[in-house]
Order: structure tokens, then C-alpha cells, then sequence
């Protein structure tokens, strides 16, 4: 690749082999938040990338199943404290990092999304504004900027975040890793 760039993924489900039978090395990092930030610390410590991009699947009733969309920003729909009086997204005292964390583009022919990280296969309406759903994402995406690294995602829409999400994710990660993979090949 002309850039140095690490690719990240939750799962081997979601890149079904395909990504290693194209000569591809794709780092997964297991599902949830602890997973994500754990593997994308040491993806950077051991890659030395400038660029970690993170591909992978996600809900949505907004968009529609089967599109790529990148995202612009990470928010934690799972971040509660509000009896505190903190609003749901906001991690109390951490002044350092907003509770919005926006990121870079690379993908400019692709729809943009706000997506929401939590430690939970959503089902549902998030409790904060977001038009996509995923698991691992803003922590990544955290990692990256305490890091200075350049932080990508794009997400293929396999379900409608509704009650059958966990049918309708496993019936289309042949076709998004498919599409993943061709997308990952636009960037050489």
C-alpha cells in the first residue's frame, strides 16, 4: 500500500476469509469496547501506522441494508451516568476527549454516518443521536486520537437495528465482506 495503513476488524466473520485469500493481513480485535481499544493500542504499537482504518459491519434504520457508509463521527450510546447529571454519551471528567469524537474521510463517493458505540447488539432506538450502530468503534476511534493516528471506518449495513438484527447479520456477511474487501482495494 502506498499509505501506512493497519486494517482492523472485529471479526473473522466479517471479512470471511476473503481479505487473507487476497495476501491481505487484517487484525481483529474480538467484540466490544475493552476488545477494540486493547487490539487498536497494540495494532499501533506493533504496526507503527499513521493510518488505522476499521472496517466492519453495523445496524441501521436509517440507511439502507447493504450500503457502505463512512463514518464521521463516534458517539457511546451505552454511556450512562445521567443521575449525575451528565448527559447519555458523556463520560464524566474526561475533559481531554469529547463525548463526540469526529474523524477523517477517505471515501468521498460514500455516504456519511454518525455512529454509535455500544457493549450491546442494538435492537432498538440508541439513547443519543446517531444513524448507525456498531460495538467496537469509538473506542478505536479514541485510541487513535490519544495516539495522533489517523483514524478510518466505513460500515456495511447488514440489518435495521430492530428485532431481526441478529438474523439479518449473519445472512449478509458474505455480501459485505465482498464489498469491503473491493472498497479495501480502491485504496492501493
Amino acid at each position: 500500500m502506498s499509505q501506512n495503513i493497519a486494517l482492523m476488524m472485529a471479526l473473522p466473520n466479517e471479512s470471511k476469509g476473503l481479505f487473507e485469500a487476497a495476501g491481505i493481513e487484517v487484525h481483529y480485535s474480538g467484540i466490544g469496547k475493552v476488545n477494540a481499544a486493547f487490539k487498536a493500542y497494540d495494532v499501533i504499537q506493533k504496526t507503527g501506522c499513521t493510518t488505522l482504518l476499521n472496517l466492519g459491519t453495523a445496524g441501521s434504520s436509517h440507511f439502507d441494508a447493504h450500503a457502505l457508509v463512512e463514518v464521521t463521527q463516534f458517539v457511546q450510546r451505552d454511556m450512562d451516568v445521567s443521575p449525575l447529571g451528565f448527559s447519555v454519551g458523556v463520560t464524566p471528567m474526561d475533559l481531554e476527549h469529547p463525548a463526540e469524537i469526529g474523524i477523517e474521510g477517505m471515501f468521498s463517493h460514500l455516504p456519511k454516518g454518525i455512529c454509535g458505540t455500544g457493549d450491546s447488539f442494538e435492537t432498538g432506538l440508541p439513547k443519543v443521536p446517531c444513524n448507525l450502530v456498531d460495538m467496537e468503534g469509538y473506542a478505536i476511534a479514541k485510541v487513535c486520537k490519544k495516539l495522533g493516528v489517523r483514524c478510518v471506518s466505513v460500515k456495511y449495513i447488514t440489518d435495521g437495528a430492530n428485532e431481526t438484527a441478529h438474523l439479518d447479520w449473519e445472512e449478509n456477511l458474505l455480501l459485505g465482506a465482498r464489498k469491503l474487501l473491493e472498497l479495501y482495494q480502491t485504496v492501493k
